[in-house]
């Protein structure tokens, strides 16, 4: 690491297996001065394994705010910060968002160490486009705000990734359902974890494993949907061969 200069490090760390953190993860956690952690008790998990005695700092959703100017302070001071969050990449829905872009304005050095990031794992397995797509997070969850978000993804020519609580699953694909048409959709469960499951299928055959318990509802899911682009070109075609059936008697 380069000497003397403040720099705040953003750290990826596992999302659920222990083995995927990587060795410069390591070597940065470990040679900075502060760690700032989504939620102490937690990492402490990850440090403990590693040997990590880094000091740590909580900054989460509530006060990421006001952490946010002694670190800065911190920083120009020279010091060598690492953000991490609870499970993957900081800021990609999850805190660190509001400190990273403020960093940067302040002229702060900013390092970013790659490693586990979920919307990236749940693209690979979900069979679907990987030449483009757009990641939306976690969506409004009623209202015009959900449904105006929901439009655009309908629109969106490449794979769409998401995050959603499993009690409000089977909500999301009525949902897609009405606005997005029964597209393919891939539920990605408990990534890299013992009991990690990918169930890939249209929305409504998704829906239905919901209905009939077939689909565990426990653990952390990613969703990817089909683009408007796949989905437009697929029933294309099968209009098209619907069509010419119907003159080829």
């Amino acid at each position: 690491m380069p000497s003397g200069e403040g720099t705040l490090y953003i750290v990826a760390t596992p999302i659920g297996n222990l083995a995927d953190i990587t060795f410069r993860a390591l070597d940065v956690l470990r040679s900075v001065d502060l760690c700032l952690a989504e939620d102490t008790r937690h990492s402490r998990i990850l440090f403990d394994k590693y040997g990590i005695s880094t000091p740590m700092r909580s900054c989460y959703r509530h006060n990421e705010k006001n952490r946010v100017d002694p670190v800065i302070a911190d920083l120009e001071a020279g010091k060598k910060i690492a953000l991490i969050s609870d499970a993957g990449t900081p800021g990609i829905s999850d805190p660190g968002e509001r400190l990273i872009r403020d960093a940067i304005a302040a002229g702060i050095r900013v390092e970013a160490i790659p490693g586990a990031c979920s919307p990236v794992q749940a693209l690979l397995l979900s069979g679907m486009r990987l030449d483009r797509f757009a990641f939306e997070g976690f969506i409004p969850r009623k209202g015009n705000k959900r449904n105006s978000r929901l439009r655009d993804i309908a629109d969106q020519p490449g794979s769409v990734v998401l995050f959603e609580s499993a009690m409000r699953l089977e909500a999301l694909c009525e949902d897609l359902l009405e606005l997005c048409g029964d597209r393919q959709m891939a539920v990605c469960r408990e990534l890299t974890k013992q009991f990690e499951e990918t169930v890939r299928g249209s929305v409504s055959d998704i829906r239905d494993r919901i209905k009939t318990g077939s689909l565990t509802l426990k653990g952390e899911f990613v969703i990817v949907i089909e683009g408007n682009e796949s989905y437009s070109k697929l029933h294309k075609k099968a209009h098209r061969n619907k069509y010419d059936d119907k003159y080829d008697d």
